[in-house]
């Protein structure tokens, strides 16, 4: 017997002093997504993180900032009182070479899920948003770089990275038995390698475009143009600048069409590493030479994001260019590159 499709209800329009809670705002993502919120004129932001405020990568004024380990049950119930949503952004992770080192850490990144999707049903939150990863696919399917682009269904039958892309996986499917069963409207966001500006890109967490934008930078100031490339270069993926991640949260949780049911969210342009460093070297104006490290953590072969569906639902896609971001993210970088040199105090991850 087929299911019966669930009635959506239509939610009351948000107001502007709705309460919006965000967290992980002292990380890349979340921080950026507390900035568009505020942008767009929302009065009421709860800001979210475990960490010091004098570490979080942006300070947005006019929003309430609470440090709090949200892996911790009752600090998700303080954080979620009177939300009308609730957007889940925290994690313990970072760049490849983190979450291959530290899978276990990875992995009870479940318990802020776990407890936040709980604590946002308990508050009588309309919407909830949970921040999956491309990581949760299967990576038989991704073992050569010149892959097909993956598509939602591609997460089963199961096979996902190892600590960081199962509990990736397994929180899904918390999200989507809460709406099923209970009734909370969740949505569900598989991210694929996001970058900008106010990102982590020192310190072992930073991604791949961050990590090559600053070896460059640091080679330039050293006068010595030699750059140690992770794996054999040949490795390739999808980015996605940071201004079509925030817009695309927005306009994922306010479908209704896409109540918990993931869905790529990343670009559709498809690079090797070699590419990405070359598209640096031209952004510094220098050629580097080139060494390469096949020991060092690699992820998969290859990886990209289909983005049929959201193309199909939304009527958009993630459509900044990789040479467009990248310069604005190369520049940001150098500027805190030399900051830090100068002995000014600046964000890292």
């Amino acid at each position: 017997m087929q299911e019966q499709k669930r009635v959506v209800e239509k939610d009351a329009p948000l107001r502007m002093d709705d309460l919006i809670v965000i967290t992980g705002a002292g990380g890349f993502i979340a921080g950026n997504l507390v900035r568009y919120f505020a942008n767009k004129g929302f009065t009421r932001i709860r800001a979210v993180d475990k960490k010091p405020l004098y570490e979080w990568y942006l300070h947005v004024p006019g929003v309430e900032n609470l440090c709090l380990d949200v892996s911790r049950e009752a600090n998700c119930q303080r954080v979620c009182e009177g939300a009308v949503e609730v957007y889940n952004l925290a994690a313990d992770m970072g760049g490849m070479g983190f979450i291959e080192r530290f899978r276990v850490e990875c992995l009870r990144s479940i318990l802020i899920n776990t407890h936040m999707v709980e604590a946002a049903y308990q508050a009588g939150a309309r919407r909830y948003f949970y921040a999956s990863s491309a990581c949760a696919y299967n990576t038989l399917l991704q073992e050569d770089p010149n892959v097909r682009a993956l598509k939602e269904t591609d997460a089963y039958p199961a096979m996902a990275e190892r600590g960081y892309g199962w509990e990736k996986l397994i929180s899904e499917q918390f999200c989507q038995e809460y709406w099923h069963e209970r009734g909370l409207k969740t949505f569900i966001a598989r991210f694929h390698n996001v970058y900008g500006p106010h990102g982590t890109w020192d310190g072992g967490r930073e991604k791949a475009p961050a990590a090559i934008s600053r070896k460059v930078i640091e080679a330039l100031d050293k006068n010595d143009l030699r750059i140690n490339i992770w794996g054999n270069g040949e490795q390739t993926r999808s980015f996605m600048y940071i201004d079509d991640c925030v817009q695309g949260i927005d306009k994922i949780t306010h479908c209704d069409e896409l109540i918990a049911t993931p869905i790529n969210l990343g670009s559709s342009e498809m690079v090797s590493i070699n590419t990405l460093v070359s598209k640096v070297e031209k952004i510094a104006g220098v050629t580097m030479q080139r060494s390469y490290d096949l020991d060092a953590p690699q992820g998969v072969a290859g990886r990209n994001s289909d983005n049929t569906f959201i193309q199909q639902v939304l009527h958009w896609e993630p459509n900044t260019s990789l040479d467009q971001g990248m310069a604005v993210t190369y520049a940001w970088i150098k500027e805190q590159y030399q900051k830090r040199k100068a002995g000014e105090r600046v964000g890292m991850g």
